[in-house]
């Protein structure tokens, strides 16, 4: 596939510093519509996303993208067009006493238009249909080819509105694509957005790919490769000028590489003799600090947001469970206890919660608790469930779930209460999926 540039610098270029106002002529509500994630007796909201005026292919494509974004997040239960009561014009205030009759509280109108230039501008209001008023409105200047991230810009001005939750819809996941039979599956690195558009291969499949993760600062990847009669080691992919590049010189085997907050390191599991250490890597000067040592297996380590902390798995307790420690490897408390093992554990990036694998009863178990060890709950549990990692928003987490027998692989988010779970559609067979900070950087 031909390489397309994805850096946020080049992305925030591309959509003109997306030009971000606040719509004049009509008046923010005071009281503003908003939905409670928490609690017992949660419903999704009824919106009413509108077909984008102005240019018809691409209006409907943007607003397409809005009301698919909103259905999957699991907090909104977008309205039927066939149940529309009217067109609304962008620029008059809808018929209020049409749209309440519909049951829905909140309502997206929008307009896509070019210019002179051939540029593209996005327009869209949130009304809240209760008060009969605008809670929020914005414009997005960018270059046609970018209609459809400006729905995800949308999407996410809509979400963190009404939620009041961070934005997550204007990112992409990467992930191991799998194809061919189950004894022989070619393995490849491949990146798309979150909803499973604009999918591309980042390897040719020469070689076999584990474990990638996306840098939290940076438009890097870090993946363990694998090749018959070689020893795994740890590569780096650069997204906006798709270099990849040999990290470390080990000897013997590495794995689970995780960069730092900064993007500036890595923290990775190093083989030493039948046990594996922790060791830390400046990515400028390549020096490396081992962080653990001793008579135990440490692997899948992962730093805390704000890198001060680093979790990790072990077995040096007798069974796989979840151990915290100090960045400099100081101060290693076990945090994970309960019935079976515990592996694979991810850092939220809001800090409050530690995403892991719970293997019991011959079954794999998406899980959360806190930094500390308390509050675990099960989000998810089946046959096999693997390789949780969070989105930029800190709400939902990603896994896999293999179903066994000849088929493969496939990917899944789940929201931290456990109540939302959808499919997240890739192109084949898929595994080790990873979650890119926000493209916007915000």
């Amino acid at each position: 596939m031909p390489h397309r540039t994805t850096s946020r610098r080049t992305l925030a270029t591309l959509l003109a510093a997306l030009a971000l106002a606040l719509l004049g002529g009509l008046t923010p509500a005071r009281a503003q519509l908003q939905l409670r994630i928490g609690g017992g007796a949660f419903q999704p909201l009824p919106i009413a996303v509108t077909d984008f005026s102005g240019d018809p292919s691409l209006g409907n494509l943007v607003s397409s993208v809005v009301t698919n974004n909103l259905r999957r997040s699991g907090y909104f239960a977008p309205l039927d067009k066939a149940r529309f009561p009217e067109v609304p014009a962008f620029d008059a205030a809808p018929n209020f006493e049409k749209w309440r009759a519909t049951g829905v509280q909140g309502l997206v109108t929008g307009r896509v238009s070019r210019d002179g230039g051939g540029r593209l501008k996005v327009e869209f209001r949130l009304w809240d249909v209760t008060s009969g008023q605008q809670m929020t409105g914005q414009q997005y200047a960018t270059d046609p080819a970018n209609a459809r991230r400006t729905g995800h810009l949308v999407s996410d001005a809509v979400y963190t509105k009404i939620t009041g939750l961070g934005p997550f819809f204007d990112s992409r996941i990467a992930f191991v694509d799998e194809s061919g039979p189950k004894e022989n599956r070619r393995k490849r690195l491949m990146v798309m957005d979150q909803d499973g558009a604009n999918v591309r291969a980042l390897t040719t499949g020469e070689t076999s790919i584990v474990a990638p993760r996306y840098s939290p600062a940076t438009q890097d990847i870090a993946f363990m490769t694998q090749q018959t009669g070689h020893q795994p080691r740890i590569q780096v992919i650069n997204l906006e000028t798709g270099t990849r590049q040999a990290v470390g010189n080990f000897e013997s085997m590495s794995a689970s590489p995780r960069f730092s907050p900064d993007g500036r390191r890595l923290v990775l599991s190093v083989q030493q003799g039948g046990n594996a250490d922790i060791v830390t890597m400046d990515l400028a000067s390549k020096a490396q600090r081992p962080i653990t040592q001793g008579m135990a297996i440490d692997t899948s380590p992962t730093y805390s947001p704000d890198g001060s902390q680093i979790v990790f798995e072990s077995d040096r307790g007798g069974s796989q469970q979840i151990y915290v420690m100090n960045a400099d490897g100081s101060n290693p408390h076990r945090i994970s206890f309960g019935e079976g093992a515990a592996s694979q554990p991810a850092w939220s990036p809001r800090g409050d919660l530690i995403a892991f694998t719970r293997q019991r009863k011959g079954g794999f178990a998406i899980c959360v608790m806190k930094p500390d060890g308390s509050g675990e709950r099960v989000l998810t549990e089946g046959f096999h469930n693997e390789g949780p990692t969070f989105a930029p928003n800190g709400q939902y987490v990603l896994f896999f779930r293999d179903p066994g027998g000849q088929g493969g692989g496939k990917l899944y988010m789940v929201d931290i209460t456990g109540r939302v779970e959808q499919p997240v559609p890739t192109p084949s067979y898929a595994s080790d999926p990873t979650w890119s900070p926000l493209l916007s950087g915000k």
